[in-house]
């Protein structure tokens, strides 16, 4: 019988600039050329398939050639609360912002990378209702529909401008888009609103903003009314791709661009660490945890996600993907230990193995954790009668409590070590 033990190497996403203080940009460079495509996304809060996408672009996509930078959740907050804008419209708010509105310094910094002398082009991906139609076939397929549509403002910038040519440019991504399409009634067209002459509510916009800056922009709108997340972020990335093509970006993928497998990438919501000692995976997550041994202030929570943020509320965290909640941790607050050991045993289906702080072991029938010095050992979900710690003892799947499983499958547990009553981390035990 095999046993192992993974070190789940939590790795942040190191490409985040910590230039904005409000805003999270995600460098993907090469030396080779300041070409540089920027992505924004989730502008409008209830417009999923444009930030999954960008953060999907984030971890998913090596680029080879050129640069790409990516602001994968403009709006936080509203995010969030899966709202348009929980302080108005943000995407309304680049002609002009009051200095109290409290979306100013997020616009303030969203103009500074935009108007960067490295950004060449600009996408603002969105999801808009209904399917655009240039002739009226009812309330869903109309001129007044967004949805699967490449938005230009106008047609061309200044002559010498490279990718100027805009109405080009959206025509080309359209044309070539409309080969791989999932159903025919999803095919993509050029919508120009004449920002300029004919709509004064684009003026306000952040497209808009752009291009009277003399930089290229476009708003990608995938449907509201295409029938899941998966293919709306499916119509978002080809889009993408075919302006990467268009910009000569050469680029890898870890995946082929398919509805099943963007459905399960969605899924995979990835690694929350906290303080450095405590990890958690977030896939497959049971919808509430409590006991979470944290510091009482000053807590550090890293996601491998690009969508991950916390929100605190009545004295819990909640975790969140994007606009999906994932869970709800319940603090326990203990001081955290400076000092500790590096290394445990544990003795893994009578096998005595060496492991590291927040591994996660693999068990098949029970595991002992190896007694050490003063250190006390506390498995959640299991009840010791005679000891203060719960090292030395045998422990099965059978003997813990199903309510205290991390995961939903009930499989996953935690083990924490404390020092002096100081916590030091916590490792989980998984039974295969």
């Amino acid at each position: 019988m095999n046993t192992f033990i993974v070190k789940i190497i939590f790795i942040s996403l190191l490409l985040i600039t910590n230039a904005h203080t409000n805003i999270q940009l995600i460098k993907k460079e090469n030396s080779d050329s300041n070409t540089t495509l920027l992505i924004i996304a989730g502008v409008h809060g209830d417009e999923p398939g444009g930030y999954f996408a960008a953060s999907i672009l984030a971890t998913h996509y090596d680029i080879k050639s050129k640069n790409l930078w990516i602001v994968p959740n403009l709006n936080q907050k509203s995010i969030q609360e899966d709202s348009r804008g929980i302080y108005g419209d943000m995407n309304r708010k680049f002609s002009a912002i009051d200095k109290g509105d409290k979306d100013a310094n997020i616009i303030k910094e969203i103009k500074e990378i935009i108007l960067s002398k490295n950004v060449s082009l600009v996408l603002n991906l969105h999801d808009g209702h209904g399917f655009y139609r240039k002739e009226n076939h009812g309330k869903i397929f109309n001129p007044t529909a967004w949805g699967q549509t490449c938005v230009i403002d106008q047609c061309s910038l200044n002559q010498n401008q490279p990718f100027g040519n805009l109405n080009n440019i959206a025509s080309t991504v359209k044309n070539n888009m409309n080969k791989k399409l999932l159903e025919e009634h999803h095919s993509f067209n050029v919508k120009n609103t004449k920002t300029k002459f004919d709509d004064e509510e684009m003026q306000l916009s952040l497209t808009y903003f752009a291009v009277t800056n003399n930089k290229p922009a476009f708003a990608i709108e995938s449907s509201k009314n295409l029938s899941s997340l998966s293919q709306k972020v499916f119509y978002q990335l080809l889009a993408i791709e075919e302006f990467m093509n268009i910009m000569e970006i050469s680029y890898t993928k870890k995946f082929e661009l398919n509805e099943s497998n963007l459905g399960d990438i969605i899924k995979g919501y990835g690694i929350l660490g906290i303080n450095d000692n405590i990890l958690l995976n977030l896939s497959n997550i049971k919808k509430n945890l409590s006991y979470i041994p944290i510091k009482s202030k000053g807590n550090v929570f890293k996601f491998s996600n690009p969508l991950g943020s916390i929100k605190s509320s009545n004295g819990k965290f909640i975790v969140y993907i994007g606009n999906k909640s994932v869970t709800t941790l319940k603090p326990q607050f203990f001081k955290s230990a400076s000092d500790y050991a590096k290394k445990f045993d544990a003795i893994i289906d009578g096998k005595t193995i060496s492991f590291d702080n927040t591994s996660e072991i693999f068990v098949f029938d029970d595991f002992n954790i190896v007694e050490q010095a003063d250190y006390r050992v506390n498995v959640i979900g299991y009840t010791s009668v005679k000891k203060k710690s719960e090292s030395g003892i045998d422990i099965k799947l059978r003997d813990l409590n199903k309510r205290f499983s991390i995961d939903n499958n009930n499989k996953v547990y935690r083990v924490e070590f404390y020092k002096n009553d100081e916590f030091c981390f916590m490792s989980k035990i998984h039974f295969k």
